[in-house]
């Protein structure tokens, strides 16, 4: 470094706290840092040359020019690293994604405002909430606001002179209910921000004032006799309670926190984020940091922690973690030893480990890309579940009913990550009375398993049950009712968030989204999902052409389904002449079958 005198540069920095940039010989910053101590810092790279590895001493090989911005505390530097390396992208720096790359969720702050999705931040806008780094929960989102609230979806400028004019008429939205119409002003301002706050609610984490909300309109429309408006209110209720028993509650007795987890090694490090609001996991994200430098799991942590709480807009009083930090966040920092904290803090660690594990055997993986696809999706598999064998052979089931009627259970197999139609088996429910998907579950397993210890006919090397801890534990109490119960590895996915539950493990495995083994469950699932649907429908359907069968004087539920099976549907007996119908049911009861539809067609 002949050209630089670096001790020049030292005596015109003074000893605050502040950030500092190194630019290299054609201008380019390379390298920005913060600390509490500018020239303690900044001349610690220069005078302890021997202390540093490899990679810093290139670092220090390549400086020409060094700046300096003095703030007041040692946060301010922190806010403002984080804020450079974002525009500058050194490459001595950890990479920091702009948040502009997730989408976010915003309720515009116009006249009857709305709620839409946008990766273009903008604080003029409305109220942005998020990241979102994968869609699905935002979906989730965004699809139980159409059920519950009537918000309207066109960007027309309602101004009071527009509406007053008449410029605009109300469309398909309002005459399907799902829009009060303000563009006519048929729903006062007030009556529609009303709904508004409840999103906003909502959207913070907070789903007790919109349950509130719900209940004292569904108190105050069955007070006033209006009965089926209170029945509306009731399934708007139903729907935010479902929502919440699908949310991963830690305690409600822990307030807003902010969950920070580090593991590392000679290369990278992990971090895991948990943000939680009265207990609820509402929003979680890991990330892999390739180190430049000989950063500590402490120093790496703190830019992360800064980060992540601008980019979700976190202002949790808390902080927990797994390593000590000696620096002020604007928070207390805790690191739990016992207690609810421990768990929530113990369920970070376990997702951000599985990470690293994933994340190092995905690297194993690619030195057998020789393998075919079904190979290595099973390989996966057999890793992220920690499978003591390749699961050749996967079966998975589902619940269907709509209302309580015709419940159906189905089981779909599939042999080699591919499905096998032949294997795939439909229940209709015979033992449990009204929707109960537990104890429907609990049978289906049951017949199942009982069936194939009977016949012999080989259990299977993996179970998927589609759906979270209670499904998974009534399918878990069948087996073991079986002597089964730890010979079969078995699974549940929960649809809100893919967690993955295992028998007897409350904390949830959070398996990388981008994953192969996730998709082929995923795809298991749907299509057990599908199978479950359509059997749903068929036995809906027959149902409704049995009944009508039976419309007819003579003829019951054994004569209706007879009729069905040989002839395939109500049309074709309809069409059939009454010597045809006779071969089936004798000629005294094709006659009134025919009389009967020659009555209706008139």
């Amino acid at each position: 470094m002949s050209d630089f005198d670096y001790k020049k540069e030292l005596v015109k920095i003074p000893h605050e706290p502040g950030v500092y940039r190194y630019f290299d010989a054609s201008g380019e910053v390379i390298y920005v840092g913060k600390a509490k101590d500018l020239r303690n810092r900044v001349s610690s790279y220069f005078v302890k040359s021997n202390q540093h590895d490899r990679k810093t001493l290139k670092l220090v090989s390549q400086i020409r020019k060094i700046e300096f911005t003095i703030v007041h505390t040692e946060f301010d530097a922190l806010l403002l690293e984080n804020q450079l390396i974002k525009r500058f992208q050194p490459r001595y720096n950890i990479l920091l994604r702009d948040d502009k790359t997730y989408p976010f969720i915003c309720v515009t702050n116009e006249r009857f405002p709305r709620v839409i999705t946008t990766r273009r931040i903008d604080r003029k806008l409305g109220t942005f909430y998020g990241p979102y780094a994968t869609l699905r929960p935002m979906y989730a989102m965004l699809e139980m606001f159409s059920q519950l609230f009537t918000i309207r979806t066109c960007n027309l400028n309602l101004s009071p002179e527009n509406i007053e004019a008449g410029k605009f008429k109300v469309c398909l939205e309002y005459h399907i209910g799902n829009c009060k119409g303000p563009c006519e002003g048929l729903v006062s301002e007030e009556e529609y921000n009303k709904e508004i706050e409840q999103v906003h609610q909502i959207l913070k984490g907070h789903l007790q004032p919109a349950q509130a909300f719900f209940k004292s309109r569904m108190v105050e429309a069955a007070s006033n006799l209006q009965f089926e408006q209170a029945q509306k209110f009731k399934e708007r209720l139903d729907v935010l309670q479902n929502f919440q028993v699908k949310s991963t509650v830690v305690n409600p007795k822990i307030a807003d926190a902010d969950v920070f987890t580090i593991v590392s090694d000679e290369s990278c490090a992990y971090v895991n984020f948990m943000k939680v609001i009265n207990g609820t996991i509402t929003q979680t994200q890991t990330i892999e940091i390739k180190k430049k430098l000989e950063e500590t799991d402490a120093d790496l942590l703190a830019i992360i922690i800064v980060d992540f709480r601008n980019t979700y807009g976190s202002e949790a009083s808390e902080i927990i973690t797994n390593i000590p930090l000696e620096i002020d966040l604007k928070a207390e920092i805790t690191v739990p030893q016992i207690g609810d904290k421990k768990k929530l803090l113990d369920m970070s660690m376990k997702n951000v480990l599985y990470f690293r594990r994933e994340r190092a055997e995905r690297a194993a993986a690619e030195a057998t890309a020789s393998a075919s696809k079904k190979d290595r999706v099973l390989i996966r598999l057999k890793q992220d579940l920690q499978l003591k064998s390749l699961p050749s052979r996967i079966e998975c089931f589902d619940n269907s009913n709509i209302q309580g009627t015709n419940p159906v259970s189905a089981m779909v197999c599939f042999i080699d990550g591919k499905p096998s139609p032949k294997n795939y088996r439909h229940f209709s429910i015979k033992t449990v009375i009204g929707p109960n998907d537990f104890a429907s579950m609990h049978e289906v397993v049951t017949r199942r398993y009982m069936r194939v210890l009977d016949e012999q006919t080989g259990l299977p090397d993996l179970i998927v049950i589609d759906g979270g801890k209670g499904q998974l534990s009534a399918a878990c109490e069948a087996l073991k009712a079986l002597d089964l119960y730890g010979k079969v590895p078995i699974i549940g996915i929960a649809k809100r968030l893919e967690e993955i539950y295992f028998p007897e493990d409350s904390l949830p495995l959070y398996i990388d989204k981008k994953s192969e083994s996730l998709k082929l469950i995923q795809r298991i699932r749907d299509e057990a999902h599908r199978f479950a649907i359509t059997y749903h429908r068929d036995k809906r359907s027959r149902n409704s052409l049995i009944s009508e069968l039976e419309n007819v004087e003579g003829i019951g539920k054994k004569t209706a389904a007879k009729l069905l099976k040989y002839f395939k549907g109500v049309k074709k007996i309809r069409e059939a002449t009454i010597e045809d119908i006779a071969t089936v049911v004798g000629n005294d009861k094709a006659q009134k079958i025919k009389q009967y539809f020659a009555a209706i067609e008139q």
